[in-house]
């Protein structure tokens, strides 16, 4: 099993970016799949974003596409999502999970997870 830890939350103005990192344990990090997901007060975790092994597939949700951009990086063990164009309805704690499928489609088996970073949008 991964180990898995984000960091790069913060508080943004609106219209303003940030960039979140995922730092991964264990050699076998190049054969995951990856993705960021986010949780808001009150609401489910929902799926934003997710990566293929070879960072050759990825995928978005509808409401950060254009916006956000997820990569990784195999040699260093991360995994990055760089958010533009920020609105507050994107507030939320992010998370960064694992899933062995290697695909990053958002019903992958995400199993592992992070513990969070807060990120929050003032209007």
């Amino acid at each position: 099993q991964v180990q898995l830890v984000e960091s790069g939350g913060g508080l943004v103005q609106a219209g303003g970016s940030l960039r979140l990192s995922c730092a991964a344990s264990g050699r076998t990090f190049s054969t995951y799949g990856m993705g960021w997901f986010r949780q808001a007060p009150g609401k489910v975790r929902q799926f934003v974003a997710g990566i293929s092994w070879s960072g050759g597939g990825t995928y978005y949700a509808d409401s950060v596409k254009g916006r956000f951009t997820i990569s990784r990086d195999n040699a260093n063990n991360a995994v990055y999502l760089e958010m533009n164009s920020l609105k507050p309805e994107d507030t939320a704690v992010y998370y960064c999970a694992a899933e062995t499928t290697g695909r990053g489609h958002p019903v992958a088996p995400f199993g592992s997870w992070g513990q969070g970073t807060q990120v929050t949008v003032s209007s």
